[in-house]
């Protein structure tokens, strides 16, 4: 006899679930910031509005239309933020915890679905590692918080209920790389405090790292030499783009009258390492990123396309992907048949899924910057970092994003949306079944180069 399983018994793959559940959430966040009470005027934002921040924010993106702390209420702030936070942890993470805590239980089926959304590789573990996950998020966000909340109360002056209110806000966003400030000019204004830029910086390298990586520092932080291949490329890679995006940019806007130039040493310093952390898709800046040089914009380009760990709230193809290409790069030119990072072989299938990745992403970078410059009165260089933002989602501008025309919004959304879930899980879960072919075809060589 055939069980059925209600609703995801409707779903045949894993990443049909997680989409539909991304999907959803988003939805009901463009219903609940499209009502009069979402907004300080009492007058409905408009659903492009509510659509295009309720994507941005449940994708952890933080691009805006409008003005995040002038346009909407503390009602629609706190529906921003709470949707930051479903989005972060993964829709599939908060299902699991719940049906952890209400029935004691966890299902074959609910497993898989955990199994997909937090990339655990045992699904024995997911159960574990799913309370592990919500545990160290929150505890991360509070301690983010505390710090940022003393730093406005004690320093800014702020009363303890605004201060603890931006604490937390700050907090959340800042974990999940979704870069929602309650500024108008975002973090600026604190370009040279160290205490809330190196705050949020440290936090948002944190959550972007991933959830199984974050782990194992923590159990074998001492003990490089005992890490799995998934944590030395993603902490390699990490320090290797931190370290190379902080010299750019201060090589290139050492000098620049609008950016690093008005500052000190210091200043310069703190301001060129937060400028490097945020394109790991966190979406705050400390500096007019309008006014910078276009070398800077498509440094940046690049960084936020990588993006950062897997498993993590950050976007982006992932610095696995990006360190896996090295490595068969690397064993290509050598003549090697195997790729091996370390002490451990490379499956074909990961080389595979990295080479998959890379193309179908630059593919949708390339056509999705084709279209906006047809909609767009705006220059290249705009339109593919907006592009690659909004892709990567890491929710940083030049300031073109309320100019663009609504048909241009709408393509933004889609790729906030495709960024986050993947361009792979999403054709996954279109496809109703996988493939098999029970024969192989005659083996030929083909030119290549």
């Amino acid at each position: 006899m055939r069980r059925s399983y209600g609703l995801l018994g409707r779903f045949q793959h894993p990443a049909q679930v997680i989409v539909t559940g991304f999907a959803a959430v988003a939805l009901i966040g463009t219903a609940l910031l499209a009502s009069p009470i979402a907004t300080e005027s009492g007058e409905s934002a408009g659903w492009l509005t509510a659509l295009f921040t309720a994507t941005s924010a449940v994708c952890v993106t933080g691009l805006v239309v409008v003005d995040t702390a002038t346009h909407w209420s503390a009602f629609g702030e706190w529906v921003i933020a709470g949707l930051i936070q479903v989005g972060g942890l993964g829709i599939m993470t908060l299902a699991t915890l719940f049906t952890v805590l209400v029935t004691g239980r966890l299902g074959l089926r609910a497993r898989m679905f955990a199994q997909a959304e937090t990339k655990t590789l045992h699904m024995t573990d997911v159960r574990h590692v799913v309370r592990k996950v919500v545990v160290f998020s929150l505890v991360c966000e509070a301690v983010a918080a505390l710090v940022l909340t003393g730093r406005f109360l004690l320093g800014y002056g702020e009363p303890f209920g605004r201060a603890l209110y931006l604490g937390v806000f700050h907090a959340i966003s800042a974990f999940n790389n979704a870069g929602f400030a309650l500024w108008p000019d975002s973090l600026m204004r604190y370009v040279t405090d160290p205490w809330i830029c190196l705050t949020i910086a440290i936090a948002v390298i944190v959550g972007g790292l991933g959830f199984p990586v974050a782990f194992e520092l923590l159990r074998s932080w001492r003990r490089p030499g005992r890490w799995s291949v998934l944590t030395r490329i993603t902490v390699g890679v990490t320090v290797v783009l931190l370290a190379g995006g902080t010299l750019v940019f201060l090589a290139t806007e050492w000098r620049n009258p609008r950016t690093l130039g008005a500052l000190d040493d210091s200043g310069k310093l703190l301001a060129g390492f937060f400028t490097a952390v945020m394109p790991r898709t966190a979406g705050f800046n400390s500096l007019d990123l309008a006014a910078m040089y276009p070398t800077s914009w498509l440094a940046t380009d690049l960084l936020m396309f990588i993006g950062g760990g897997s498993a993590g709230t950050a976007g982006g193809i992932k610095v696995t992907t990006f360190g896996l290409l090295a490595f068969v790069i690397w064993a290509e030119m050598r003549g090697e048949r195997e790729v091996h990072v370390g002490h451990r072989r490379l499956t074909e299938a990961a080389q595979r899924q990295a080479v998959s990745i890379s193309l179908v992403s630059i593919a949708l970078v390339a056509v999705s910057t084709y279209v906006l410059l047809a909609l767009t009165p705006h220059s290249l260089d705009r339109v593919l970092f907006e592009v690659v933002s909004a892709f990567g989602t890491a929710g940083l501008s030049t300031g073109i994003t309320a100019d663009v025309t609504p048909a241009g919004q709408v393509l933004l959304t889609l790729l906030m949306f495709i960024g986050r879930t993947g361009p792979l899980t999403l054709g996954s879960a279109l496809a109703l079944k996988d493939r098999v072919r029970n024969y192989q075809l005659p083996e030929e060589r083909v030119i290549v180069g």
